[in-house]
Order: C-alpha cells, then sequence, then structure tokens
C-alpha cells in the first residue's frame, strides 16, 4: 500500500541550479530524487511547492513523495541525512493524506531578501547577502514597499520567460527591517512569479539609493511593463523562509 510523505527541507543553494531538475546543471530536486530512490529501492519523484532559482537558499522549502516503503518517517529523515551533501538537510518527515498536494494545497508563502549595507563585506555572509557598501535610504524604501501590499497584476516584476497563467498576486505582507548592517525585506503572499521577489528588492534599491522617488514604484506596478522596474537583485540574498498550508 502506497503512503504519502511530507518533506521540509533546508538548503544552501549555492552550488545548486535552482530546485527543478535539469539535463546539463545539478539541482535539488535531482539530488533528493536520487536519495529517495536509493533509500527505497525505486525510482521516486518529489513534487515541491514550488521553485526556487540557481543560488537561492531554503530554510523551509516543503514537498512530498509517494513511495511503497515500509520506512518510517523517523528512518526516512535519518536515512535521508546521512547520504544527503552537507549544503541539503531534512529538518522533517511525516505522513499526509493522499489529497495533500506539496503545491496545490499551499495558502501562501514567506521569502526574505537580506543585504549587508556596510561599506566593508563580510567573509562569512557573502554568500547569503547582497552587498551593498552605498548608502540607502532606508525611510523611502519603507514607503516605497507599501505600494507592493495587497493584490496586484505584478507584470512589471515578472521575468519576461514567466510561464504563470495569471500575473496577479496577493501580498499580505512587505516590511523591511534594518539591523547591525544588514536590510532584511520580507514578502508573504499567496504565491510568487519568476524573479518576483529579486525584481522587488532591485528596484526598492533603486529608491534607496535614490536614482527614482518612493511613489514611482505606485506607476512602475500600474504600467504592467517590465522594462519600468529597476534590475533583478542577485539571488544569493534569497531564501524561502516558510511555506503555510
Amino acid at each position: 500500500m502506497k503512503k504519502k510523505y511530507f518533506l521540509v527541507i533546508e538548503y544552501e543553494g549555492t552550488a545548486y541550479h535552482g530546485w527543478q531538475v535539469q539535463q546539463n546543471a545539478i539541482t535539488i530536486q535531482e539530488i533528493l530524487e536520487k536519495v529517495v530512490s536509493q533509500i527505497t529501492d525505486a525510482a521516486t519523484s518529489i513534487v515541491s511547492s514550488g521553485r526556487t532559482d540557481a543560488g537561492v537558499h531554503a530554510a523551509a522549502m516543503s514537498a512530498h513523495f509517494v513511495t511503497a516503503s515500509k520506512m518510517k518517517p523517523a528512518e526516512f529523515r535519518l536515512g535521508m541525512n546521512s547520504l544527503l551533501p552537507h549544503d541539503i538537510t531534512i529538518k522533517e518527515v511525516r505522513e499526509v493524506s493522499m489529497s495533500f498536494h506539496a503545491q496545490a494545497s499551499a495558502t501562501r508563502k514567506l521569502y526574505r531578501y537580506t543585504i549587508l549595507n556596510r561599506d566593508y563585506p563580510s567573509a562569512l555572509n557573502f554568500r547569503r547577502a547582497w552587498f551593498i557598501p552605498h548608502k540607502l535610504d532606508f525611510a523611502a524604501m519603507r514607503r516605497a514597499a507599501k505600494y507592493l501590499q495587497g493584490e496586484h497584476d505584478f507584470t512589471s516584476f515578472r521575468a519576461g520567460n514567466c510561464n504563470a497563467k495569471s500575473p496577479v498576486r496577493i501580498m499580505y505582507r512587505v516590511a523591511i527591517f534594518r539591523r547591525d548592517g544588514f536590510l532584511q525585506f520580507e514578502f508573504e503572499g499567496n504565491g510568487f512569479l519568476k524573479y518576483m521577489v529579486r525584481n522587488f528588492v532591485g528596484t526598492l534599491v533603486y529608491v534607496g539609493r535614490k536614482k527614482i522617488p518612493a511613489r514611482q514604484v505606485k506607476t512602475i506596478l500600474e504600467s504592467r511593463n517590465r522594462r519600468e522596474a529597476g534590475p533583478t537583485a542577485p539571488p544569493e540574498g534569497l531564501c524561502l523562509i516558510r511555506v503555510e498550508y
């Protein structure tokens, strides 16, 4: 009798070309499927709550797989962690109903983007933060971020090759925090388009550097034109924090 298992996965994404399996690149999904298939001695597919781009990290990516194995959740976690590389960890394994779906059942996600904003870099954080030595107008970025909250057509902030059927998403919360030389941007929504968070951050950094006024973010949003927004922020500062169901 087959069962469905839910996974919570933590990974440092620097060495990988994102989540989804690709022909000529190593990905998180590929590594996990090989490990589970080895443990169960059967080809096993893993379905995630979504994709992360190359170089992006996750504190709690969620996923599921179906197997006929009689192993218990604790045995799966122990076995997977013993075979996975050190930059991928299984935090949780539990049995769920066969009707559960890691992507379709998700109701909201939280992403965090980190910027190191001081006049010297960090040897310990260069893989986890975008280093910007220039002064940023924190208050202006906070004002601009408010325009991104709510339900909108986010065409101006989606990648040109994004294949989502609709550009409309709901941002329940957009917040920026400052502490010890770091800026952290948090975006909590019901779903995200390709490069959406990184395009948000790139645009807000333009505001912080006074290349555009805070109120222009509203105009950019309403234009539904990607060329009006700022550049795409680099991947290393982005981390998926949690997925809710």
